[in-house]
């Protein structure tokens, strides 16, 4: 298999977004095919997570990792795969509650053995009450 020029690389970056965004002109030429192909694969592509909660995923991660473009990509990605403000909110404030217990658990230290199974337990206990 041939490898695209970054000619026709770019030519379907533009069919595909309305123009070719200044963030992939500092690709090199050798990698700009693959990277396109990955990025419109998993940012744009139908995958076995619907492409709205990917996206809320990604605007609950930029939340925590204080990407600036990130967190703008995925917020306008989110809402155009039909996220609600609402959800965008709901998704951030998972994030932050998550990253709490996180902070909470490690520095506590508590024991991994326990919460591993005691999470087991609360598994089982839910799954039975469930049936």
């Amino acid at each position: 298999m041939t490898a695209l020029s970054r000619g026709e690389v770019e030519a379907d970056i533009k069919n595909t977004l309305g123009l070719v965004p200044h963030f992939f002109s500092a690709i090199p030429d050798e990698l700009i095919g693959a990277e396109w192909e990955l990025f419109k694969h998993l940012e744009l592509g139908e995958t076995l997570i619907p492409n709205k909660y990917k996206e809320l995923m990604g605007v609950a991660l930029h939340s925590e990792t204080k990407c600036a473009y990130c967190t703008l990509f995925h917020t306008e990605a989110a809402k155009l795969f039909g996220a609600t403000d609402q959800e965008i909110q709901e998704a951030v404030h998972y994030a932050k509650s998550s990253l709490g217990w996180s902070a909470y658990l490690n520095g506590m230290q508590e024991d991994y053995d326990t919460f591993k199974d005691e999470l087991g337990q609360i598994g089982e206990y839910l799954s039975s009450s469930q049936a």
